[in-house]
């Protein structure tokens, strides 16, 4: 079995921009191809194995995480993924004619034609990328956490969180993501129905390849707390192969429920709600499973007694 697998380091951590940029240029282009996209965008292309990862990413959102490289960097160093990055400086919903230009050109040489599995992925803006290009890969998967569907006011003038980008054009071409995934062969979305705009995003896709993947208790930024709970990774291999479903989806996100943030909104849904003895039974069990000073501490600010072994485990501590 051929290996793939590209042996470079990165050390792209504390730059500003314009430095990391051009360390992400002398890097890529030793293993691929570095393109600007005019000022705003750069299409970064590592050249490895048969499967082929497109992300979407924000480059100051990439710069703050732990290695400062985008994301496909781990996957091809570990399993030999060929990727492509594209890259925005800001909040663009990557609506840009030089990137429409780029996709052009890859459709035009048969770029996608070459690999066995392709993923588009992206989360928020990028996850509306992500959906919104994979048309140029018939057969290919789509991974889109919290994506809109448009910013067309005239489709989703409900949505008051983005006044700013609404002059861009959606009504081109690439532009409604959720006709754009129609020759996919999977589009799985993740969104919490506890944000409700972003479900009435996710409700734009009504297209029978599309997969509901809902979460509740994470919040707004579930690339993050996915990185937090491990489990983004498992999430990408799971959709580039195919495999992603409601059970795999569910059992990852049992992991959740030790999460300290997802155990503090939990609380607060209950506690907010008037349901304060399934607060308390909720805090029981959490505790039960080991210490937890929050939680011991909104037990007792409930005017509950701490149960032996967390009584046990603040004496000791």
């Amino acid at each position: 079995m051929t290996d793939h697998k590209l042996a470079f380091e990165t050390d792209l951590r504390g730059l500003d921009i314009d430095d990391w940029l051009q360390a992400l240029e002398d890097l890529v282009e030793e293993h691929g191809s570095f393109v600007p996209l005019g000022e705003q965008h750069v299409a970064a292309f590592l050249d490895a194995g048969p499967k082929l990862l497109v992300t979407f990413e924000n480059a100051a959102e990439v710069m703050n995480l732990s290695d400062a490289a985008p994301r496909g960097f781990a996957f091809a160093r570990n399993e030999g993924w060929s990727h492509l990055a594209i890259i925005s400086k800001g909040e663009s919903w990557f609506r840009e004619e030089r990137i429409y230009r780029h996709f052009d050109r890859l459709i035009d040489d048969g770029f996608f034609e070459d690999f066995e599995d392709v993923l588009f992925f992206g989360a928020q803006s990028g996850g509306y990328a992500a959906a919104a290009y994979a048309v140029a890969a018939p057969g290919a998967r789509v991974l889109a956490l919290r994506p809109q569907a448009t910013l067309d006011p005239a489709v989703t003038g409900w949505d008051m969180r983005f006044v700013k980008n609404r002059g861009q054009n959606f009504t081109s071409r690439y532009g409604y993501a959720p006709d754009m995934i129609d020759a996919v062969e999977r589009a799985y979305l993740v969104f919490s129905p506890q944000q409700r705009l972003d479900a009435m995003h996710a409700a734009l896709f009504t297209k029978p390849n599309a997969t509901m993947l809902r979460v509740t208790g994470l919040g707004g930024r579930l690339d993050v707390m996915f990185d937090t709970l491990g489990v983004l990774d498992d999430l990408i291999y799971g959709a580039m192969d195919g495999t992603l479903n409601h059970a795999k989806f569910g059992a990852l996100m049992q992991k959740r429920k030790r999460s300290g943030p997802y155990l503090k909104n939990l609380l607060k849904r209950l506690l907010d709600s008037g349901h304060d003895r399934l607060a308390v039974m909720m805090c029981r069990a959490v505790l039960a499973r080991g210490p937890n000073g929050y939680i011991a501490k909104q037990l007792q600010d409930m005017g509950e007694p701490l149960p032996a072994a967390a009584q046990q485990d603040a004496e000791t501590a």
